[in-house]
């Protein structure tokens, strides 16, 4: 994916993002307003190098409340100031402000009737400077973000699904294909990708059989890969240790690897992105429902005006695969892997059903300037879209 653009014929702008918290503004778009009454508090803060679980974690204690039962829409990255909203239950209002201090800006307090759930949001209004660029770089923009208006953003989920070694992935491959003494080994991490000296050497001696001298060298912030170590060192099959670490730990990895083989089939589709082809599974993007195209040359004219997309498979147990040319390459991609859809039915509550996801997803609201400093760069992406693929395309 790394070397796929859908505007591979205009050169990139280059520069860095991200060297401040500043540079990287997100603000998320409510699905609908608190109403006001009710048994929650919709807070919403400003926070400034925090991320949403540490946020929770903070309120948690504040209030005094379990983790599980604060809610929230989306998850936002810690290098960035984000304004987003959370739900705090039995919370008063006026004791909202508790909740703030140097990093974190109570924005509003307002009750509502349920509590706030993953996906409840239209979408995240991206604010980012592009510092650095090379010469031109504002033309060039200009050009990148007319075709992406026009023909929509690739939606890959991007290196930033796949971990800090990018590797969350082929984790959850392993585990899928039971091979787990790779899953273990991937877990551990590959020496020559981890800069920290002691895990790096933990991870060294662990290749090298030596899982004692590696669970006492490994730091312990790596929580995961201790508990995976310490089992193995008692004696535990690779099986029996990897299975033992938490079931949604186990999940994000699974998922990871079903983002991967959506990635390649978006990759696979980059050249025609925005067209339908016959026996394609698209959906609406106005409410996200999926239908199998039987007319492609009518729907095309739905595509054109950016109401339906075609869609690639998250693969899982009750996915439903397009038929046709589309249906060929969902299919090849399979094969090529060695699995079947029922392969996605894992036991001990890991099995994956599967979704289809739109290929592409619309750009709105675009904004571009600049200053003495790079690109000032404002947009607007539907929710589940990450910035990132956008931003690829720009910097190249």
């Amino acid at each position: 994916m790394n070397d796929l653009f859908l505007t591979a014929d205009i050169a990139g702008t280059g520069g860095v993002i991200k060297q401040s918290p500043e540079d990287f503004r997100v603000d998320e778009i409510p699905l609908y307003p608190p109403c006001g009454e009710g048994e929650h508090l919709y807070v919403t803060v400003r926070k400034t190098g925090l991320t949403t679980h540490q946020l929770i974690r903070k309120a948690a204690r504040v209030f005094d409340l379990k983790e599980r039962e604060i809610g929230y829409a989306g998850l936002k990255d810690a290098q960035a100031t984000t304004c987003q909203t959370i739900s705090l239950p039995l919370v008063a209002p006026e004791e909202a402000v508790q909740l703030g201090d140097d990093r974190i800006e109570v924005v509003s307090a307002i009750r509502h009737r349920n509590k706030l759930r993953l996906g409840h949001l239209a979408g995240n209004r991206f604010t980012i400077r592009i510092a650095d660029p090379q010469n031109g770089a504002l033309s060039l923009a200009e050009q990148i973000l007319s075709t992406l208006e026009s023909k929509g953003v690739p939606n890959f989920f991007g290196s930033q699904r796949y971990g800090g070694l990018e590797n969350s992935h082929l984790i959850g491959e392993a585990i899928l294909k039971e091979d787990f003494d790779l899953a273990c080994r991937h877990l551990v991490g590959d020496p020559e990708k981890i800069e920290h000296p002691d895990w790096k050497e933990a991870a060294i001696l662990f290749s090298q059989g030596e899982t004692a001298a590696a669970l006492e060298r490994l730091p312990q912030h790596c929580r995961f890969e201790r508990q995976l170590l310490s089992r193995l060192d008692r004696g535990q099959s690779s099986k029996k240790a990897l299975l033992s670490l938490p079931n949604n730990i186990l999940r994000l990895y699974l998922s990871a690897y079903q983002s991967a083989l959506f990635d390649r089939v978006v990759g696979m589709r980059l050249a025609t992105i925005d067209k339908i082809w016959p026996g394609d599974i698209a959906c609406k993007h106005v409410n996200g429902a999926c239908f199998r195209v039987e007319a492609a040359d009518e729907e095309q004219l739905r595509a054109d005006r950016f109401e339906i997309s075609a869609t690639a498979p998250l693969f899982g147990h009750k996915v439903m695969l397009a038929t046709g040319q589309s249906g060929i390459l969902e299919q090849s991609l399979l094969d090529k892997e060695g699995l079947t859809l029922p392969d996605f039915k894992l036991g001990r509550g890991l099995a994956m059903a599967g979704e289809r996801r739109p290929l592409r997803v619309p750009v709105t609201a675009i904004e571009l300037s600049g200053d003495n400093d790079g690109l000032i760069l404002s947009f607007t992406l539907p929710k589940g879209s990450y910035a990132t693929s956008l931003l690829r395309e720009i910097i190249k």
